[in-house]
């Protein structure tokens, strides 16, 4: 992340970052905009060098458009050590979001590069204003949720021979030090318990599966809000195995609970009031001799039975178990689950929102207006009874999926998961296809994304704040 500082001069030899809003020109500078026709429209820069970076910032209305002129900010400033952003004249609050902004669009993850890239992203940021005390009050909240975000992408960038099953753990037990309360159960809790969905996802790996509650207790006296992941460190597809064309993404299976670790994160670091527990499903499904196996009947944490048509399709086998726990021993007020779950969403939205699924119309409407504070959009998708008929099982309680081509099979995983989501509000979040991104966009470079850390830091600042 990059260093920052707030003060009143700027250093010697570093980049200018100066905001231009629409139809203002600063009077030094007027004659280049005009000759390169810059109409400081969002997101717009001109590179004046040696004289200052122009961003373009419209006639902004929100904390995200100031955000967004940051990332494009410092995506332009490729190969520049330290920047400066000139700040003077904003508001705190919108200083501290441009300078997260130009943090989430500086964000690069180069741990085993040996030789530093050529086009390095800036590492230091100066922020000039004319009072820091402000802005440092205003930066502690808006860093809150990006550090959140960019310890997710972090994690989701790690190869899988690095972040194995033990290795996801470990980090997650280090966020103890925030105030964040960290269980591991292990093999022999899950099997004592009865979680035969992640135990079976998890058995043909030498990596063992767990499941980690991160709790936040806050300050109120009230049932806490849940998040439930995918922590899928990688996915081979086990027995019914992918091809070999992109596999390599899969290290990336774990977004989901990345995210989930990342929100809780985030509402430690701004000592949120709001109770909270994230419940993570971590494995590898591998493929061996212990593989589990199409066909194989499991019974899961909830004593339903699953019958499994497609080993491939384990994020819903190991949610299942992960929300039955977060919905049995904790009685949340709300249960959202996130997930890079089907190919389904991604043929339906593309990379540009998440697919959500909801018994609860506010709870729906509610996450739907966080993503768009954000810039996290999420799209409705339905969840019908023709596809929860569609899983009936001949030998089973519920199949996991169903077999064949042209399936909506998006639709059919979220009908699975509501079968043991309890009966209170839930969501479900298929991030699959905006969990990483191949080229630079809106909210930072090309690579993992964070996509869900600050949807639910702000869906619980907008919604759960407030004492009962």
């Amino acid at each position: 992340m990059l260093s920052l500082r707030f003060r009143k001069a700027a250093p010697r030899d570093a980049r200018v970052v100066l905001p231009v809003a629409s139809g203002a020109a600063p009077p030094a500078w007027h004659a280049a905009m005009e000759a390169a026709a810059f109409r400081a429209e969002p997101g717009a820069v001109l590179d004046l060098v040696p004289g200052p970076l122009l961003v373009g910032i419209g006639t902004p209305a929100r904390a995200l458009d100031w955000e967004r002129a940051g990332v494009a900010a410092a995506l332009a400033l490729k190969g520049q050590a330290e920047a400066v952003l000139d700040a003077r004249g904003l508001a705190p609050l919108d200083a501290a979001a441009m300078a997260a902004g130009m943090a989430l669009g500086a964000w690069r993850f180069d741990r085993y590069r040996a030789i530093p890239a050529q086009e390095a992203s800036p590492r230091a940021l100066s922020v000039l204003v004319e009072d820091a005390r402000a802005a440092r009050a205003a930066w502690r909240d808006a860093s809150a949720a990006l550090r959140g975000c960019l310890m997710a992408r972090d994690w989701i960038s790690e190869p899988a021979n690095v972040l194995t099953t033990r290795d996801f753990v470990r980090r997650l037990r280090a966020l103890s030090r925030h105030g964040i309360e960290v269980e591991v159960w292990g093999r022999k809790r899950l099997a004592r318990e009865g979680y035969g969905a992640l135990l079976a996802v998890g058995q043909g790996s030498a990596s063992p599966p767990r499941l980690v509650t991160l709790r936040w207790r806050g300050t109120h006296d009230a049932p806490p809000v849940a998040f439930v992941g995918k922590g899928i460190v990688f996915d081979t597809g086990g027995i019914s195995i992918k091809g070999a064309a992109g596999m390599e993404s899969m290290r990336a299976d774990m977004a989901g609970a990345a995210a989930c670790a990342g929100a809780m994160l985030a509402l430690a670091r701004r000592g949120s009031p709001c109770p909270a527990v994230a419940v993570l499903a971590i494995a590898e499904n591998a493929t061996g001799a212990a593989s589990y196996r199409p066909g194989d009947v499991l019974r899961t944490a909830s004593g339903r039975t699953v019958e499994v048509v497609d080993t491939d399709a384990e994020g819903r086998l190991v949610l299942a178990d992960a929300l039955h726990h977060a919905v049995s021993r904790f009685a949340p007020r709300a249960v959202v689950d996130l997930a890079t779950l089907t190919g389904a969403i991604v043929t339906a939205l593309g990379h540009h929102r998440a697919g959500l699924f909801c018994n609860d119309g506010a709870l729906a409407a509610a996450l739907a207006a966080a993503g768009e504070a954000v810039g996290e959009h999420l799209w409705p998708m339905p969840i019908g009874e023709a596809h929860r008929e569609d899983l009936t099982s001949d030998i089973a309680d519920i199949r996991q999926c169903q077999s064949g081509r042209f399936l909506p099979d998006a639709s059919h995983a979220a009908a699975f998961l509501r079968e043991f989501a309890g009966e209170g509000p839930w969501a479900h979040l298929d991030i699959a296809g905006v969990d990483t991104q191949d080229a630079a966009h809106a909210l930072g470079p090309a690579g993992a994304t964070g996509f869900g850390v600050r949807l639910l830091d702000r869906w619980v600042a907008m919604h759960h704040e407030e004492a009962l």
